[in-house]
C-alpha cells in the first residue's frame, strides 16, 4: 500500500499514532508538572468548550470548509481526549475503555455487516434494527429502559425533537407518508391561530409548541437536519439584512428611521 502525504509533505502516520500521540501530550498536560490551566478543568468546566468545537465543526459542515473542518474535527477530538484524561486520573477509567465500548457496539449493533447476511438494506431497517438490538441489550442487563430515555435534555430543542421522532419512528410509531405530516402541521397552524387569538398566553405557548414539532418531524421525513436548515435560515437573513442595513447608509438614511414600506422596497431588491 503505497504511502499518503500529509498537509506538510511528509509521509502520514497512522490514525492509531495521531491519536496516542494526543493521548500522550493530554496526560503531559495534566501531570503534576504539566499545565496548571489544563489540570484545574474539571467535566464540568469543559462542558462550555464541548460545545463551543461542536458548533465549529458544524458551522465548518455548513460553509463546505473542508480544510477547516480538518482542523475542527482535531479540537473535537481532543475534546473528548481532555475529558477521558480527567476520569483517568481519578481511576475511574481510559480514553482506550471508551474506544473500546464503541469499537464493540458498533460491531455488535451491525450485524448485517459484521456477522451472517440479513435482509437489513434499508436505512430505515437499519435503524429499526439498532433500537431492537438496544432495547435486547438493555433487557439482557435487566436495564429496562424507556425508548426516549436516553435522549439528553440538553440537546437544542429542535434537535431534540428530531432525535425523539427518529426514535419513536423506528419502532414504527410514525406517520405513513409526507403529506400526513403536512397536514398535521396545517392542523397545528390552525390551533395556533384560535389560541393566539382567543386563548391564554400559555395555551398559545403549547401550540406553538406542537407546532415546531411537527415541523421538526417533517424535515426528519424529507431528510433535513432541522437545526441545520435552521441555521442556514438564520445566516441567510443576516446575510440578507446586513445588505439592506448597507444600502441605506449608502443613501445616508439611518435604518431607525425607515418605514417598514421603505425597508420592505430594499429587501425586496436585497432578495
Amino acid at each position: 500500500m503505497p504511502k499518503i502525504e500529509g498537509a506538510e509533505g511528509l509521509p502520514q502516520s497512522s490514525a492509531g499514532e495521531e491519536f496516542q500521540k494526543l493521548v500522550d501530550i493530554m496526560a503531559r498536560l495534566r501531570a503534576p508538572d504539566g499545565c496548571p490551566w489544563d489540570r484545574e478543568q474539571t467535566l464540568e468546566s469543559l462542558r462550555g468548550f464541548l460545545l463551543e468545537e461542536t458548533y465549529e465543526v458544524l458551522d465548518a459542515i455548513d460553509r463546505a470548509d473542508h480544510e477547516g473542518l480538518r482542523g475542527e474535527i482535531g479540537d473535537l477530538l481532543f475534546e473528548g481526549v481532555f475529558l477521558a484524561q480527567i476520569e483517568a486520573d481519578e481511576s475511574r477509567f481510559t480514553v482506550a475503555d471508551s474506544l473500546r465500548h464503541v469499537a464493540r457496539k458498533l460491531i455488535r449493533r451491525h450485524p448485517h455487516v459484521f456477522a451472517a447476511a440479513s435482509d437489513v438494506n434499508t436505512p430505515g431497517q437499519v435503524l429499526q434494527q439498532w433500537e431492537q438490538i438496544k432495547a435486547a441489550e438493555q433487557q439482557s442487563k435487566g436495564e429496562k429502559q424507556a425508548l426516549l430515555a436516553g435522549v439528553p435534555r440538553a440537546m437544542p430543542s429542535l434537535a431534540r425533537a428530531n432525535e425523539i421522532g427518529t426514535r419513536v419512528a423506528a419502532v414504527g410509531f410514525d406517520w405513513a407518508k409526507t403529506d400526513d405530516v403536512i397536514a398535521k402541521i396545517e392542523e397545528e397552524v390552525a390551533e395556533l391561530r384560535d389560541a393566539a387569538a382567543h386563548e391564554s398566553h400559555a395555551r398559545a405557548e403549547e401550540e406553538m409548541g406542537d407546532l415546531l414539532f411537527s415541523i421538526a418531524n417533517l424535515a426528519r421525513k424529507l431528510g433535513i437536519e432541522p437545526e441545520s436548515a435552521l441555521r442556514k435560515a438564520n445566516e441567510k437573513f443576516t446575510t440578507r439584512f446586513t445588505a439592506l442595513e448597507g444600502i441605506f447608509d449608502e443613501r445616508g438614511q439611518s435604518i431607525h428611521d425607515a418605514t417598514l414600506e421603505e425597508m420592505e422596497a430594499v429587501w425586496q431588491q436585497v432578495k
